[in-house]
């Protein structure tokens, strides 16, 4: 009778909750996604649509329709090109790089008493509050004058040419936002992977040293596998935000000396048209969306394939 009485209520007060984020998810993402998809087909100026056969002012919208110009024109442009090999080049080093680290604290801080463990969590999470630009900016004084001028300078601390000018050249650029992008979201990673630490019985471990296994092979063995989940989850978040990225590019380069991401160069394509070419800059953010789909979901299934295994 208590059961009958609880799902009365669960069902009473289910659609009130849902109803008013339901609603915002279609006004806010389902909407203007159709209609972004629809203008990536059409002649779009922003303000008004472009009828392409009598090179005047469209009537109605269905006169700009253009078929797949805006896509054919996208995948011929040499600049979208370049960026989206320079986002795929970043993805891969960030992905790596920020996973690696991120499983390293955790490791660590899991090993801590519980007083200590929390400081730490405290101070490796707080980077991840800040904003992308004022994030970027930041480093952008790091990178230009704390590493230029003084520490690896003929003058500093310790010459090291390849760590002056970061953000002047393309490939150093590169590394400047893994490290910038590292700084900021490993804290974050790490509290993803110390839930999937906590979960992991230590019954496995007691068992593993009885038997005479090493550090490494335990942690291949035992940690690896059971923290599939936890990969799963670390590895989406990290692949779709290093192809989305935008803040931290806009302010530690603005795109200069080739480093222009995938996001940014949907954004300066508004730019660098003349008239703005809304259509072609949302072929390109199409094209955009299909890809981070495409990897995001085969990594997801790879992945969780790899759970059921485990």
């Amino acid at each position: 009778m208590l059961v009958k009485k609880n799902k009365s209520i669960y069902v009473t007060w289910f659609w009130p909750f849902v109803i008013p984020a339901l609603v915002f998810f279609i006004v806010v993402i389902v909407l203007p996604f159709i209609v972004g998809v629809f203008n990536s087909f059409t002649v779009w100026r922003g303000s008004y649509y472009f009828n392409p056969v009598s090179r005047t002012r469209a009537e109605n919208v269905f006169e700009s329709i253009n078929g797949i110009s805006n896509y054919i024109n996208a995948l011929k442009d040499l600049r979208f090109i370049q960026a989206l090999w320079y986002t795929v080049r970043y993805t891969v080093i960030a992905v790596a790089v920020i996973n690696v680290v991120s499983l390293a604290l955790a490791l660590l801080i899991n090993k801590m008493t519980m007083t200590i463990a929390g400081i730490f969590r405290t101070v490796f999470f707080l980077p991840n509050m800040l904003g992308g630009l004022a994030l970027g900016y930041i480093f952008q004084f790091i990178f230009q004058v704390v590493f230029t001028d003084m520490i690896f300078s003929p003058q500093g601390i310790i010459h090291i040419e390849a760590m002056r000018y970061m953000t002047q050249h393309s490939v150093k650029a590169l590394f400047a936002l893994v490290i910038l992008t590292t700084w900021q979201s490993s804290g974050y990673m790490m509290l993803i992977y110390i839930a999937g630490l906590n979960t992991i019985p230590k019954d496995y471990y007691e068992a593993a040293s009885i038997d005479g296994s090493s550090s490494w092979h335990t942690f291949w063995k035992i940690t690896v596998p059971m923290l599939m989940p936890s990969f799963t989850v670390v590895l989406f978040t990290t692949l779709s935000s290093s192809f989305k990225l935008l803040d931290q590019n806009v302010a530690l380069t603005d795109g200069d000396f080739n480093t222009r991401m995938l996001a940014y160069q949907i954004l300066r394509t508004i730019r660098d048209s003349n008239p703005s070419d809304y259509g072609k800059a949302q072929a390109q953010a199409v094209i955009f969306f299909i890809l981070v789909a495409v990897i995001t979901l085969t990594q997801v299934y790879l992945t969780k394939k790899k759970e059921i295994e485990a």
